[in-house]
């Protein structure tokens, strides 16, 4: 399976289980299968939720900031690979 690198964490709020990733190339949507990369950080889940200025979106494009729902924690400066299947 292929890995297109689409962004990067740049906060976590660990309460809630949300990441703020900052969209830096490619789309991401909801469904879509994606990897959580860091130092310490390496699990993959499904984007089941996606949020913009506190708006549901189902899709994300470069330049754009959401916050994603995780199931484990995530660091921040940690890259975000689409799976390409």
């Amino acid at each position: 399976m292929a890995e297109e690198l689409v962004g990067r964490v740049f906060n976590f709020f660990a309460k809630i289980m949300v990441a703020g990733v900052g969209i830096t190339g490619g789309s991401l949507k909801v469904g879509d299968t994606i990897r959580v990369l860091g130092a310490t950080t390496d699990f993959e889940t499904q984007v089941a939720s996606m949020q913009e200025g506190n708006q549901a979106i189902t899709e994300a494009r470069a330049g754009q900031q959401v916050g994603i729902k995780l199931p484990q924690r995530a660091r921040e400066n940690d890259e975000i690979y689409k799976i390409i299947e």
